[in-house]
Formats: C-alpha cells, sequence, structure tokens
C-alpha cells in the first residue's frame, strides 16, 4: 500500500511530460515565435472551428497576423470575441492583429482566435490540421494545430492554471 501513491505520482509526472512534450511545438517566423497551437474538435456538420495559439515577438518592430489559408478550411481568419454591453460579440479584424515589439499575444477562446470558415469537414480529436498563417513582415509559415476536444479550452498540457487568462489576451 505504500508504493501506491508513489506510482501513482510516478504515473501522473510521466503523463504530464509526455503530453508537453508532444504539445511543445514551436515554430519561428522572423523575428516571431509560434506556440502551443491547437484547435478545437467540431460537431458534424459544422462549417466554422477554431483555432489558438501564443506568439511572441522577439523582435524591435511590430508585426501583424493577418489571415492564413488551409486546406481543411475555405478561408482562414483572424477573430476577436469581446463583451460590449453586456452581449458577447465576434468580428473580423479588418487589419489584422497586432504584436508588439517583446509582446507575447495568446490567442484563446473567448479572445483572439483564428476562424477556419467553411470547413471541409469536422476537426475530429487527435488530428492535426495544417495552417499556413500570414504574417505583414514574417511572411507565411507553415503550423500545424493538435485537434482536442470540442469543449476543450487550451491544449491539454496547458489546462491547469488557465483560469484568468481571459484576462490577460487584450
Amino acid at each position: 500500500m505504500i508504493y501506491r501513491p508513489l506510482l501513482k505520482a510516478a504515473v501522473i509526472a510521466s503523463v504530464i511530460a509526455c503530453s508537453g512534450m508532444a504539445a511543445a511545438q514551436e515554430v519561428k517566423a522572423g523575428d516571431l515565435v509560434i506556440e502551443h497551437p491547437w484547435a478545437r474538435a467540431t460537431p458534424g456538420g459544422a462549417k466554422v472551428g477554431g483555432a489558438y495559439l501564443t506568439i511572441t515577438n522577439k523582435g524591435t518592430v511590430a508585426d501583424k497576423m493577418l489571415g492564413g489559408s488551409s486546406p481543411a478550411a475555405k478561408r482562414v481568419e483572424v477573430h476577436e470575441m469581446a463583451m460590449k454591453n453586456d452581449v458577447m460579440t465576434m468580428r473580423p479584424l479588418a487589419n489584422g492583429l497586432s504584436i508588439g515589439p517583446g509582446q507575447t499575444v495568446t490567442l484563446a477562446p473567448g479572445g483572439y482566435h483564428i476562424m477556419l470558415m467553411d470547413l471541409n469537414r469536422p476537426l475530429k480529436q487527435g488530428q492535426q490540421v495544417p495552417i499556413t498563417l500570414r504574417f505583414e513582415k514574417a511572411g507565411t509559415v507553415d503550423v500545424t494545430f493538435d485537434v482536442q476536444g470540442i469543449g476543450a479550452q487550451a491544449p491539454m498540457m496547458m489546462n491547469h492554471g488557465m483560469s484568468g487568462m481571459h484576462d490577460h489576451m487584450k
């Protein structure tokens, strides 16, 4: 009995370490570092899906994410969700999402996000979705997004400690 808690702790630590390594993709585009790309699974028949990530600008000049493309959808747009007069609104960012020098921007449910419009087929948990992101200065970059569950709030390895992140997205 004394070894059971130790074995349980070792198994949990192994799972956390392995899931962290699997989802710790880092892609560089110019001065931008893109991390933790993931998307939500969609129900059958859904024509839109959401994708999320973190972008850090390590340069001295601002850049903008303008949109992108993907074989999974007809259009890829950058959107913002925000509360206005007690109503949740969502709109495309016509001028793109600015990432200032030294700034980290997290795209997450309830805030900035990537919209996959006119999906070719539903996104299923466990799949990967290739998206080519387009930036004003860094150009285009291919990123692979891991598809999480339908109601996921963050990639599996980041689900802890994510409450309150919404306040830091803007």
